[in-house]
């Protein structure tokens, strides 16, 4: 076998590795509704507490992006990886001591803390193996798409789980075990060295925080801060307001007019993970034969159109058009993860992908709870926190319509693809290069 198969099969598997890593991370934290049922009826705790459990995760994944982000540019991707899939693997078998409430949130605000650690380490590695900034983008939606298998499959999981009577806990073993297989390939496959720029600074800590004034990386980092404030309002407020007035549980859907809205109704959050699953699996394909700037502009309008729609429409429109969403949202957070991060050099990958991190938990954290303060504020009412989010996803399509417009980041791109990408040069010897260094 010559090196240069050899080297693209490599690349092949750590590609692959990296999406199952994606796909086992979305099924813990994309479960956490269904799990916030089962820990309140276990623990008699109230909403506010119960909601801990997805606050203290994306707590430890900010804090962990910000400030561990650096990690995977000083020690390199695949002890940083380890490291973090090891915590992660060691706070998911810990579960199984059981312990109280208080126990159970401090797992996961580790496991958060874990998750900021190798993903920023993936995210950076994801440029390591990408020969363009095309392949990059197309690269990073095949990874989210992952998430979003993850995402389908963690909540069934822990359905299934739930009828036969076993503890919801063992969904936290099973990724456990997952991880641990991922962390015992990882160690026997070469990863591509990163090179470092000659003269550069010392990278540490100060040097992340640093990026909070860098323009592109803050600017990539508001947008995916205005985007998963925008999504999360669909998987966390959709079900409260497709929800009718009703006095007992079984009536929660009684002012749909026929059962097919009913059943809509019921699995909307379902349809909207699967929906968006499907669109990102289709936005690789858009991402190769498609202008990446026209393509999120257009997507966010429609996800603008939605939820105006869903709004003014009430809750027979909203039923199609929320869920609908799914498809829309799927290519924006991993186009603006790519973009961001390929705004710099490679060496510098972990870092931005933590500052990105830190803003996308962020607003995962504070979107649902901003909304959640102004439905409290107007009698418990739910459409008046998904004005918020259409407030969100209106500023999000107003920012896309300028970087169409204006193309703020065309040239920096273009530097860096010359830069750091390669591309003068064919296939082959890139690969050989990156297995090589």
């Amino acid at each position: 076998m010559t090196n240069a198969v050899a080297s693209q099969k490599n690349l092949m598997l750590i590609r692959w590795l990296t999406y199952l890593m994606f796909m086992m991370f979305a099924m813990t934290s994309d479960s956490v509704g269904e799990i916030i049922k089962e820990v309140k009826a276990e623990f008699d705790v109230s909403n506010t507490q119960a909601s801990l459990l997805h606050s203290l995760f994306m707590v430890g994944i900010a804090f962990s992006g910000l400030f561990l982000g650096f990690l995977a540019d000083r020690f390199g991707r695949k002890p940083t990886l380890i490291v973090g899939l090891g915590l992660f693997a060691v706070s998911c078998y810990l579960f199984l001591l059981g312990g109280g409430f208080n126990f159970i949130l401090g797992l996961i605000t580790l496991s958060g803390l874990a998750v900021g650690i190798f993903k920023t380490a993936a995210l950076a590695l994801i440029g390591d193996i990408s020969r363009s900034t095309k392949e990059h983008t197309s690269t990073m939606n095949g990874a989210e798409a992952y998430f979003g298998v993850g995402a389908i499959i963690g909540p069934l999981i822990v359905a299934y789980l739930i009828r036969a009577g076993i503890d919801w806990i063992w969904l936290y073993v099973i990724a456990g075990a997952l991880c641990t297989l991922l962390i015992v390939i990882a160690l026997f496959i070469d990863y591509p060295k990163t090179h470092k720029q000659a003269n550069a600074e010392p990278i540490n800590i100060r040097q992340s925080v640093r990026l909070l004034k860098e323009p592109y990386a803050i600017a990539f980092s508001i947008g995916a801060f205005l985007y998963v404030a925008a999504e999360s309002a669909i998987y966390v407020w959709m079900p409260s307001y497709l929800m009718c007035d009703a006095s007992s549980a079984s009536d929660i859907f009684s002012c749909y007019s026929n059962d097919t809205n009913k059943l809509l109704a019921l699995y909307a959050v379902s349809i909207f993970f699967s929906l968006r699953a499907i669109g990102r699996f289709i936005g690789i394909w858009l991402m190769q034969r498609f202008e990446w700037s026209k393509v999120l502009v257009w997507f966010s309008f429609f996800i603008l159109v939605c939820f105006i729609g869903g709004l003014l429409g009430g809750k027979s429109l909203a039923v199609y058009l929320f869920p609908l969403t799914g498809i829309f949202m799927s290519v924006i957070y991993p186009t603006f993860n790519s973009k961001g991060i390929s705004c710099f050099p490679k060496a510098q990958h972990g870092s931005v992908a933590g500052v990105i991190l830190f803003f996308t938990a962020a607003g995962a954290a504070a979107g649902p709870l901003i909304m959640g303060i102004v439905t409290d504020s107007n009698g418990g009412d739910a459409k008046y926190g998904f004005i918020v989010a259409t407030i969100f996803s209106g500023l999000l399509f107003l920012g896309l319509l300028y970087n169409v417009i204006k193309k703020p980041t065309e040239q920096r791109l273009a530097e860096i693809e010359r830069s750091e990408y390669l591309v003068n040069d064919d296939a082959e010897t890139i690969l050989q290069r990156s297995v090589n260094g």
